[in-house]
């Protein structure tokens, strides 16, 4: 299959080509620096010459948006709505213009999109949506808008022959450089993996294969539509979270950390307090009913087999 990934130079980008280019399939990556072969030019808001590697294309991937691995400025803030707005309005368009559409587009979205809580998980059916809670940062609630305005933007295309489904994703695990699983890692083995703000937040996340299968299982899948959750089964607190990832690497220690203590690492890492302090207790009901096995449902084990692979790479990922 010839496969289109706007945005696809960014960790799971990389995932996925890496990927689906093994398991043999023409991948095409729309981005604004093309450097390698298989790469296209565009600024991911007007249609231009970049829109031939849509028509007549099978699938296409859309993962285009700035970072949210930064501090969130009002700047910045809008610089992540209008990226994936407009990123996914031309990508309708110009599937909508094709004369051989894809038979399906799969947006990114993010698990963000939920509320932050405690008290239960939130899958597609009964999950709560954010953007209302009390007692957390009145900018969380713009994340939350962010997530809605990019379905938004992908349900509002009028493309009738192409199925359309958000990937409402966690966080996706892999030993890759500059990856969140890399970061979390060198914090662990400088021994300051330790519980934020007492741990009790949950954390959903995903590891790469079960991504990577994910996303093929939903190819392949005609019945489904719609927005789904991409994250393990089995989300568990902070505190856990590291506990597990220390024990994976061997380190016995984590330093705990109070929030104003995050808010200064934060701003060391030049990233936000929200990735570590929201409550994503995400779990993926529609892939769990329509049959989806995951290899790795289970955090501790996931995290042992990325170490594995990390220590494999000679700690390319991350410093020995």
């Amino acid at each position: 299959m010839k496969i289109v990934i706007p945005g696809g130079t960014g960790q799971v980008g990389t995932v996925l080509k890496r990927a689906l280019g093994a398991a043999g399939h023409e991948v095409v990556v729309l981005t604004r620096h093309p450097e390698r072969g298989g790469e296209i030019e565009w600024d991911g808001k007007t249609l231009g010459p970049w829109t031939a590697a849509v028509d007549g294309s099978d699938i296409v991937i859309n993962l285009a948006g700035r970072s949210v691995s930064c501090r969130y400025t009002a700047t910045r803030l809008r610089e992540m709505m209008d990226s994936r707005v407009d990123s996914a309005r031309v990508v309708g368009a110009a599937i909508a213009g094709a004369a051989r559409p894809p038979r399906l587009w799969l947006q990114m979205s993010t698990a963000t999109v939920y509320a932050h809580r405690f008290d239960a998980p939130n899958d597609e059916a009964t999950g709560v949506i954010g953007g209302g809670e009390a007692g957390v940062p009145d900018y969380w609630a713009y994340s939350v808008d962010i997530a809605k305005a990019w379905e938004r933007a992908q349900r509002r295309a009028e493309t009738p022959a192409t199925r359309k489904v958000a990937l409402r994703s966690a966080m996706v695990m892999s030993p890759d450089p500059g990856g969140v699983f890399a970061v979390l890692s060198g914090l662990t083995r400088l021994g300051l993996g330790g519980p934020v703000a007492g741990g009790a937040q949950y954390v959903s996340w995903i590891h790469e294969h079960d991504f990577v299968r994910a996303v093929e299982f939903l190819m392949d899948r005609e019945d489904l539509t719609g927005p789904v959750n991409l994250a393990a089964p089995h989300p568990l607190p902070q505190r856990a979270f590291m506990r597990a990832l220390r024990s994976a690497w061997g380190v016995p220690v984590g330093l705990p950390a109070t929030r104003w203590m995050a808010e200064i690492g934060a701003f060391a890492l030049r990233s936000d307090t929200e990735l570590l302090l929201k409550s994503r207790r995400v779990v993926p009901g529609r892939l769990t009913e329509a049959g989806f096995a995951f290899r790795y449902p289970q955090w501790p084990g996931a995290a042992d087999e990325l170490v594995r692979r990390a220590r494999e790479r000679g700690g390319a990922a991350v410093g020995r």
